[in-house]
């Protein structure tokens, strides 16, 4: 299957982004205008990407907290149904929430119930995404999930808490984080960001921390789209620099601003017309 390009919306991107600006960055409403433009298999991509703040949203409802991240693709109320009976999550997603709800069911079988909640959304989650994604979609969550995973066991290593308590989902990498002793978890030549994961963790001053990790995820999803132009991967990554951006805006203006005109200085259409 070939994959569609999107000459015209890529080269509006910069056009969405600065015209948001004058009213206040909205990324909501910038990926909605984007996700209009797009085929309906290329906005399922857009839907699985920004799944993960569904996940977010549904956990923080679940253990009764306010938060509410405006990212994910339901309001508040709409996850409030679908926690009593899912109708619209992807069925990964909607099985998780259906053992939880009734541990003697169907989906209970399927389900290992005896995790944390949020252990078994997020790892059915990145699942979907890695399995049913597109090649970038795939990649990222992959890069996510182990970016994540390596972030949470320097923390649990830190606190001297149980590292399987902390990670999300099997594979090579959680193997690697659960056996090691190494500083690194011998990850350091399978995962080249890992000495700077853990420089970050390390980090006393916890904004910083989260910048220094936000910054890695940002160069990782433009490396990830480098050779992309005007197909849906070009997209997603755009999309998920936007979504880092709409977080530094909240968390701190200063550097929210100096990745938003990042973000714009990545968009100009006349150099990707000549990359092209």
């Amino acid at each position: 299957m070939f994959a569609t390009d999107y000459y015209c919306l890529v080269a509006g991107l910069r056009e969405y982004t600065l015209d948001s600006d004058t009213k206040g960055f909205d990324a909501a409403a910038i990926r909605a205008g984007i996700v209009e433009e797009l085929t309906a298999a290329d906005a399922r991509q857009v839907r699985l990407l920004w799944g993960y703040y569904d996940c977010e949203n549904l956990c923080a409802l679940r253990a009764g907290r306010a938060a509410h991240n405006p990212l994910g693709n339901f309001s508040r109320e709409e996850l409030e149904e679908e926690l009593k009976a899912p109708r619209r999550l992807p069925g990964a997603l909607a099985d998780v929430v259906r053992a939880y709800a009734d541990p003697e069911g169907e989906e209970a079988e399927r389900v290992d119930t005896a995790l944390r909640f949020e252990k078994s959304l997020f790892a059915a989650y990145y699942a979907l995404a890695e399995c049913e994604g597109c090649r970038f979609l795939r990649a990222w969550s992959r890069f996510d999930r182990n970016l994540r995973n390596v972030a949470a066991a320097v923390a649990a290593r830190a606190a001297q808490r149980p590292v399987e308590e902390a990670v999300v989902g099997g594979g090579e990498v959680v193997d690697q984080l659960l056996r090691s002793s190494a500083a690194d978890f011998g990850l350091r030549g399978e995962l080249p960001y890992v000495d700077a994961v853990i420089a970050a963790v390390d980090d006393a001053n916890l904004v910083e921390k989260e910048h220094k990790i936000d910054l890695i995820r940002w160069n990782e999803a433009t490396e990830l789209a480098a050779f992309d132009y005007f197909d849906i991967n070009a997209v997603l990554s755009y999309l998920v620099h936007v979504a880092i951006v709409a977080r530094w805006m909240r968390l701190d203006a200063v550097r929210g601003r100096a990745m938003f005109d990042r973000l714009v200085a990545g968009l100009d259409a006349g150099e990707i017309i000549k990359q092209k």
